[in-house]
């Protein structure tokens, strides 16, 4: 029978959990630094999110990386080489040793495309045409050359 001083007590963490140093935000940021997007995923403008299972021991050590969910061309791989660099700290459970399953997900989002660099041309034309008389007519004065310019200002893409 419960009596209305006793207080209620909080649930005991047994075991600690090997966790990543600095949290979610650092394996974001541990990911952002060490991801290489693979070619053949560039070249066929693949992405999404590869989802990994694996095992942690009690030393730190990442083992059984298994992809449960992958988007191929290449990502899988990327992936596992990224779960692969982690290491986990040690963690102390008073001598029992323990292996604890962790799942993770990495996202592969295409970078954006560069924006299209614009190159400034000039176009300068000049035409230079003599004037000419019909044969027979004797002119009075001699013919006078003419002039004509073109000149073209404008902008064109330039691809890179």
């Amino acid at each position: 029978m419960k009596q209305p001083s006793d207080k209620p007590q909080k649930p005991h963490k047994f075991l600690k959990m090997p966790s990543f140093p600095g949290g979610k935000s650092s394996f974001r940021e541990f990911v952002k630094e060490n991801l290489r997007y693979p070619e053949e995923a560039l070249k066929n403008s693949i992405q999404g999110t590869v989802f990994l299972d694996y095992t942690v021991d009690n030393i730190g050590t990442v083992e059984n990386i298994v992809v449960t969910r992958g988007i191929g061309y290449g990502c899988d791989e990327e992936a596992i080489r990224l779960i692969k660099l982690i290491t986990y700290p040690a963690v102390k459970n008073k001598g029992v040793k323990m292996k604890v399953s962790m799942k993770t997900r990495i996202s592969f989002v295409l970078p954006a495309p560069p924006k299209e660099k614009k190159e400034i041309t000039s176009e300068i034309r000049i035409n230079y045409t003599a004037a000419s008389q019909p044969a027979g007519n004797k002119p009075e004065q001699p013919p006078q050359p003419s002039y004509g310019y073109t000149l073209t200002f404008g902008s064109k893409p330039h691809n890179s």
